[in-house]
């Protein structure tokens, strides 16, 4: 027998699941949410001390509550989002219990039944909203590498964490690229692995790149019409926000690889792929401004050209010749950061909605199991249904959804 039973149950305390009791709430729906630990938990433990938010202020904002700020074409540190979000959470005051986290979730007596450490909830509804970033992705190519410092972005805190010596970088995407930055202005020697990437402006023609998105219409892409590539953009609010350019990083001293792809006796094996991945980056980026120029000439739009958008720094040697090894003795590096990306965690659902690679099957957020939903992961049913300004948007969807279940 459960211990309580409620109509919905959200499990998620972070913007999603806020969010969720919000549009609930206004709906009249009964419902709890559950958080493993504490409100916002990932922005808390799970990101390192100088990261900034890759929107700008302007662009940030929760259902009927609005991001204060003096800077709006500024960026915010993590302490600023979990003030907003803790103010948030003050502001619609949703029946939240901390320090919950949810074991099992599995079909009782035509609904659902969420267990935990001391207890159980059934709900006729359960809303997952545990967010896209849950499991760090780490190759096993150093696993048992003796007397090196390995941690994934989400362990990853500030240089001085870090012991002495140079510092290796896997994954440039946004979390690696920032990190990657902030080292070499820390004086510390990167080595910084290039994959395949999507680079983007972090403005052009007098707009922020969030501000583009949104004019044309890009943010609200359907997820039916989303393009074969799963590779998020690599932007940065960091320093005032400022486009990602690896040629410049290399020219601040960083060391370009390709990707890493063996280990054997503390010597990385580099595919011969840095130049292609550049060009591939180069190319998504070139493209980019070309439909924003279509656009503005399109429309007629007062905003004009930047010449400079489209400057290249010439090659550096580490681009024209790439290193196909690296020893990690010769080069002193004593510390691996991990940016490799994240996967979902959902083996805890004890329900057939997972497919083969553990992702839940759904249409915008709707599962094939009645009365169970997903909300706030990449592309629930539109590009910005992650954003922190786009999981209103589904929400509202979902609980019209549970409304009308009766």
């Amino acid at each position: 027998m459960p211990d309580e039973t409620v109509d919905t149950l959200v499990i998620g305390g972070g913007q999603a699941g806020l969010t969720m009791s919000h549009r609930l709430k206004q709906r009249g729906i009964a419902h709890l949410v559950l958080e493993r630990g504490r409100i916002a938990e990932r922005w808390r433990s799970e990101r390192w001390d100088g990261l900034m938010f890759q929107f700008p202020n302007w662009s940030v904002r929760l259902p009927d509550f609005a991001f204060p700020h003096s800077d709006p074409d500024g960026f915010s540190d993590t302490a600023a989002i979990i003030a907003f979000i803790e103010d948030y959470a003050a502001f619609i005051a949703p029946p939240i219990r901390c320090g919950v986290a949810v074991t099992r979730l599995r079909h009782d007596a035509g609904g659902f039944l969420a267990e935990f450490a001391g207890g159980s909830i059934a709900a006729r509804n359960v809303v997952i909203a545990t967010g896209p970033y849950q499991r760090p992705l780490r190759p096993a190519l150093l696993r048992d590498h003796p007397g090196l410092f390995q941690v994934d972005a989400a362990g990853y805190k500030n240089p001085a964490q870090l012991p002495d010596g140079a510092v290796l970088v896997v994954g440039a995407g946004a979390s690696g690229a920032q990190i990657a930055e902030e080292l070499m202005r820390a004086g510390r020697d990167v080595f910084l692995s290039v994959g395949r990437h999507n680079r983007l402006p972090r403005r052009y023609r007098g707009r922020d790149l969030i501000w583009w998105l949104a004019e044309m219409g890009i943010d609200r892409t359907p997820v039916e019409q989303r393009g074969p590539s799963r590779l998020l953009p690599v932007i940065s609010g960091a320093h005032g926000g400022h486009t990602v350019d690896f040629r410049r990083f290399a020219a601040g001293g960083v060391t370009l690889l390709g990707r890493v792809t063996a280990a054997r006796d503390g010597v990385l094996e580099i595919a011969p792929d840095l130049a292609a991945n550049i060009a591939n980056g180069d190319a998504y980026y070139a493209t980019f401004l070309g439909i924003v120029d279509d656009f503005v000439a399109a429309r007629g739009l007062d905003h004009p050209d930047d010449p400079l958008a489209r400057l290249r720094l010439p090659d550096p040697p580490c681009l024209t010749a790439p290193l196909d090894a690296i020893d990690l003795r010769a080069t002193r590096i004593r510390s691996v950061i991990w940016a490799t990306g994240y996967g979902l965690d959902l083996n805890w659902i004890d329900i057939p909605v997972l497919d083969a690679a553990g992702a839940p099957r759904h249409r915008h957020g709707v599962s094939e199991v009645p009365g169970l939903y997903f909300l706030g992961l990449q592309w629930l049913s539109k590009m910005k249904s992650s954003f922190l300004s786009g999981v209103g948007d589904d929400a509202a969807v979902l609980a019209d959804h549970i409304a009308g279940r009766g």
